[in-house]
């Protein structure tokens, strides 16, 4: 089985939707078992233009880079970060309420 550049790209970007639907589907999960049900789709469709576009956008202009991988590592350096974004969010979420600080 071989890997090409094309197949971790895809991957990169199954893995930013795979990690938010994870994260949707734990602020569902909390929302729900709280009673409150105040999860919207807003905060994710944002995500997705203001993160997932841009990498689009990036590879779109590959052709046009004369090196032709400074914007290919720059695709994979900004799809890690998203993914480092959601995962410290989905940790976040399983954070207990913080506790009374000493200088109370």
């Amino acid at each position: 089985m071989t890997q090409t550049l094309v197949d971790w790209i895809t991957y990169c970007l199954l893995g930013i939707f795979g990690l938010m639907i994870i994260d949707f589907l734990i602020a569902f999960a909390i929302s729900f078992w709280a009673g409150t049900f105040e999860v919207t789709f807003l905060p994710y469709l944002k995500d997705i233009v203001f993160y997932v576009l841009p990498l689009n956008f990036i590879l779109s202009m590959v052709s046009i880079d004369p090196t032709e991988w400074t914007l290919v590592v720059l695709y994979f350096i900004g799809a890690l970060s998203v993914m480092i974004k959601y995962v410290r969010d989905i940790i976040g979420k399983f954070r207990t309420a913080s506790t009374p600080s000493d200088n109370e």
